[in-house]
């Protein structure tokens, strides 16, 4: 479009050069619908689970404004920013994640498959064998005894708690206790907040209306708490208050130095400018705290990981000594 292309002419250029064809079917649908006269936006809407709201809302402003093409310009920006913070949240959890399970994978062995070799010894030895060994060698008659059902129950209980969080009271009693988490819960609402910000900067730099971007943005926040509470605090921008004034009541997400700098911007006329900008900040301070946190869990997974397993090894060499004692 920036280039001079006709709209229907580049829809249909991107139809033909899609590189999967459901992509490619979606395109020519958008396509004829525009060539019958629908708006873009429209034509959009008839594909909700490809575009999202806030694009459908931008493009719809772009149409209206008569600068579409820079409107598609800032999705694409937004977009890549999404993706980079998003790949860097996905990154920096995945060691912890998979050195959780290979320490409860290491333990489950160790007490199904290892502990049970010990058994038959330790029963020809006919003395009292110490408490850290009768409790390890329990807990792994219990597992292979019981192993599988727990593992059954432990999968029911992830699809029902799946389905209950899926459920609209479920998902706000549970974005509320993840909130609550100490760190996890900070995260939850700064990285909420940095999108919150980002969209509703991008939203006004496209022309929409700020009561209009507001419905949209708070959308965003990806946690049904924040945006009742974004929500609650919106109703005052539409009777007429300062934005600044509005988001004060939500304080989990926007601390005070935050309101403080929107309230500036606000009376400076430069609103827009500045949320993408503590956007850009926040993001920053998101991937730094991010960081700080798989810093200190990965240490601290590998200390519980020595722990048990050292008690488990530590409890198997006990009635070793105790044996030498006993043959003397």
């Amino acid at each position: 479009l920036a280039a001079g292309v006709p709209l229907a002419t580049a829809l249909y250029r991107l139809a033909r050069e899609a590189h999967h064809a459901a992509a490619g079917r979606i395109w020519q649908g958008i396509h004829d619908l525009v060539s019958d006269g629908t708006s873009l936006a429209d034509a959009m809407n008839q594909f909700p689970r490809t575009f999202p709201r806030v694009h459908i809302a931008m493009v719809r402003a772009g149409e209206t404004g008569g600068f579409l093409d820079l409107v598609l310009e800032q999705i694409s920006d937004f977009q890549a920013r999404e993706r980079d913070l998003r790949g860097r949240v996905v990154s920096a959890l995945v060691y912890p994640i998979v050195l959780a399970v290979l320490s409860v994978s290491a333990v489950v062995f160790l007490l199904a498959f290892f502990i049970p070799r010990f058994e038959a010894m330790f029963a020809d030895f006919g003395a009292m064998l110490p408490l850290l060994t009768r409790l390890i060698m329990g807990t792994s008659a219990w597992i292979r005894q019981w192993g599988l059902v727990l593992a059954l129950v432990v999968a029911c209980a992830l699809l029902g708690l799946r389905e209950w969080v899926t459920s609209e009271k479920g998902r706000r009693k549970w974005e509320a206790v993840l909130l609550g988490v100490p760190l996890f819960g900070l995260l939850t609402a700064r990285l909420a907040m940095t999108r919150f910000c980002r969209m509703l900067g991008t939203l006004l730099k496209a022309g929409v209306p700020l009561v209009s971007a507001l419905d949209v943005a708070e959308q965003s926040l990806g946690n049904q708490v924040l945006v009742d509470a974004v929500h609650e605090g919106g109703q005052h921008v539409r009777q007429g208050s300062r934005l600044a004034d509005s988001l004060a009541q939500c304080s989990v997400l926007f601390p005070g130095s935050i309101v403080e700098i929107i309230s500036v911007a606000e009376q400076a006329g430069r609103l827009d400018s500045e949320l993408i900008r503590l956007a850009d900040t926040s993001e920053k301070d998101v991937d730094r705290r991010l960081r700080m946190a798989v810093s200190l869990a990965e240490p601290a997974l590998l200390f519980v990981m020595a722990g048990i397993i050292g008690a488990i090894v530590i409890g198997m060499v006990l009635p070793i000594f105790a044996l030498q004692d006993y043959i003397r």
